[in-house]
């Protein structure tokens, strides 16, 4: 596929174009502007032979192997939106052609030598790459992260406390598709109303979830760790500081699943070391890029997921001074986790690194 340019341009590599997040990717890459050459499409071998449209023009899957990334080397870009075994195994090779790997997996955010980047916070950390490998935060971080940034600029984040509501599509199309089923279920019936009439009816279908999610919400996301704590719970508190370089920053999350099939929401609790005022903040955050203020309750005006879905800015409404300390805030976030928590945030750090070598 050939771009409009008459220069050449960087190529990029979608590993992963046939999953939830590929899928909003190549809209994206139809709705951006085109600094790309070639745009390959790569998925499991079970999606090789796929035809997808990608900036009006069709595009062949082809199968994850070597052969895939053949011409793919300096100056081009890899975009990893697969789960950690894959990119853990398949991202160091790109880079041992020379192109550069983005990945939105878990497989290296922890890793000190790859950068973790929200373009709207810490654009800068992109250039610092010694391994080649560039990563984006999860879904849930990504949703609150620019809002964050944002404030703690203003007054200096001090102290974090989360509670995540997360839409079922972050497990995936497996995640969608439970909800969905789940939902047939229970519409039109009483149920809900009896201890474990819900669980009945939905048997085992359970998916990747830990309960029932239909008329429910689970107050779990990840696996078990010390403390009681959970894998996500801890994720999300060390890429809030990774990204905003605070690396004793307290930070408390709540992960929950609810029954919302696109849409992340939070709700924010912000300690700062400097006393905040929520009319400056508001100003603070209607200049933030990535952020959108919807917060007039007296007419019904505050952030829903039903609302942000589809959209690529987060959502920030029902801002208010804590009570009890004036140098708190607390609010509420809504982002679409695809698109805003995922598919945009990669893609736009693809672009950053594209316009290096332009």
């Amino acid at each position: 596929m050939t771009g409009a340019r008459s220069a050449p341009a960087p190529a990029l590599a979608v590993v992963g174009a046939t999953g939830a997040v590929g899928s909003v990717v190549l809209r994206i890459l139809s709705q951006r502007a085109d600094i790309w050459g070639e745009v390959r499409l790569i998925a499991s071998g079970r999606s090789a032979g796929r035809i997808l449209t990608v900036r009006g023009q069709e595009c062949e899957v082809l199968a994850l192997t070597e052969d895939a990334f053949e011409g793919i080397g300096e100056g081009d870009v890899a975009l990893f939106l697969t789960p950690a075994e894959i990119s853990a195994r398949w991202a160091p090779a790109v880079v041992m052609r020379g192109a550069v790997a983005v990945d939105q997996s878990a497989a290296f955010r922890e890793d000190p030598e790859v950068p973790l980047v929200v373009p709207e916070v810490n654009a800068p950390a992109v250039r610092a790459r010694p391994r080649g490998i560039v990563a984006g935060p999860d879904c849930v971080t990504a949703a609150m992260i620019a809002a964050l940034g944002a404030l703690h600029a203003e007054y200096g984040l001090a102290d974090l406390t989360v509670s995540s509501y997360q839409a079922a599509s972050a497990a995936g199309r497996a995640g969608s598709d439970v909800l969905r089923r789940q939902l047939s279920l229970v519409a039109g019936t009483s149920l809900g109303e009896q201890t474990g009439d819900v669980r009945r009816a939905v048997g085992e279908d359970s998916g990747p979830f830990a309960a029932p999610l239909a008329l429910n919400v689970v107050p779990w996301s990840g696996e078990l760790r010390e403390g009681g704590w959970s894998s996500h719970e801890l994720a999300v508190r060390a890429q809030v500081r990774r990204v905003l370089h605070l690396d004793a920053l307290p930070v408390a999350v709540t992960c929950v699943q609810v029954p919302v099939l696109t849409g992340h929401s939070l709700s924010v609790r912000a300690r700062f070391e400097a006393e905040a005022d929520a009319s400056r903040a508001r100003e603070v955050l209607e200049a933030a890029p990535g952020v959108v203020v919807v917060d007039d309750p007296s007419a019904g005006e505050f952030p829903t997921p039903v609302d942000a879905a589809g959209t690529d800015p987060a959502w920030v409404g029902r801002l208010r001074r804590s009570l009890d300390d004036p140098h708190s805030l607390e609010f509420f976030v809504c982002a679409d986790n695809l698109r805003n928590g995922a598919a945009l945030n990669a893609t736009r750090i693809a672009e950053l690194i594209a316009g290096e070598f332009a």
